[in-house]
């Protein structure tokens, strides 16, 4: 890959991301112990799910790319990182409603609604969306940036963003598949909140809406380098659905070929599959151009989510 330096080795990148997880875990579980009201049996539920062994991709996606604009990430970046892991972790328990994809495996734990009931699981999905949004107009001291974030974050995961994709994705079940029909799933349902991370990420840090002449606007190559991740991010599930165990995953593997989903691997095939997940790494570390060596953990992230087993 074309990187302007060499990247943490992948003991380091790890360590790196772990710090990041440290991070966004101490947030929520902050967030969380200042609802004072939220009903016990409910609390356990949210309490459950947020502290579910998660990779923490999106969220920490969202520090690295202030940290990329601003030289660290801040207060407001920690408060985008828990937000979008709420609204994540939401879609996660919903997703695995028996009317969806009906999994009694997340994250290597058993989902929301096999440990606390259907019912409360629903609730507790939709605590954590609204908490989402109420965290961001609550604890953003500065309201335009407020209004900014509250704005991505309700584009990326609603009617015409992660739901359109998980609607899409349902109709597609025991359907033709195309390649036009899965890039539209993929975009919607997986690849517009890894967008949204890093562009929450850079208005937080105050990124550029533009610079000088020849040189992309900052906020716009965070959200060209966020959706081209997020594009290879659901590939790679894809190819791991049919490669990997159970065990590896954290979740139930096989899933997408038991309910005859349309999936890269069924529509393309596994070897175009890795082409199109290596193409878009590319994709994503070329838009990182004008932040120089300042983005090597962006570029290191891109390939790592290439080598991913879970």
């Amino acid at each position: 890959m074309n990187m302007s330096s060499t990247p943490p080795a992948g003991s380091d990148f790890d360590a790196l991301l772990n710090a990041k997880l440290r991070i966004v875990n101490r947030q929520l579980e902050l967030l969380l112990s200042e609802q004072k009201e939220i009903q016990e049996d409910l609390r356990a539920a949210l309490a459950y799910t947020l502290s579910a062994p998660g990779k923490r991709i999106r969220s920490a996606l969202v520090l690295w790319c202030c940290e990329v604009v601003a030289g660290q990430d801040n207060h407001e970046a920690r408060i985008a990182a828990a937000a979008i892991e709420m609204v994540h972790t939401y879609s996660l328990i919903h997703d695995d409603l028996p009317a969806m994809d009906d999994d009694d495996l997340r994250r290597g734990w058993p989902t929301c609604h096999k440990a606390f009931g259907e019912a409360t699981a629903i609730l507790a999905g939709d605590a954590l969306l609204t908490l989402a949004f109420e965290v961001l107009a609550s604890k953003i001291a500065d309201a335009h940036l407020a209004t900014e974030l509250i704005t991505q974050l309700a584009r990326a995961a609603g009617a015409a963003g992660m739901i359109a994709g998980q609607m899409a994705d349902l109709q597609a079940e025991h359907a033709a598949g195309s390649v036009e029909l899965l890039e539209y799933i993929h975009t919607n349902k997986t690849a517009k909140m890894f967008r949204c991370a890093a562009v929450m990420g850079g208005l937080c840090g105050q990124a550029e809406l533009g610079q000088r002449w020849g040189e992309p606007p900052q906020l716009d190559a965070l959200a060209r380098y966020g959706l081209k991740i997020g594009l290879g991010f659901q590939i790679a599930d894809d190819i791991l659905d049919v490669s990997a165990s159970s065990e590896q995953l954290g979740k139930t593997a096989g899933k997408d070929v038991q309910a005859a989903k349309c999936t890269y691997p069924a529509v393309v095939g596994i070897e175009k599959s890795q082409q199109l997940e290596r193409q878009l790494a590319q994709e994503a570390i070329d838009a990182l151009q004008p932040f120089g060596e300042r983005a090597d953990i962006l570029r290191h992230l891109a390939d790592a989510l290439l080598q991913r087993s879970r």
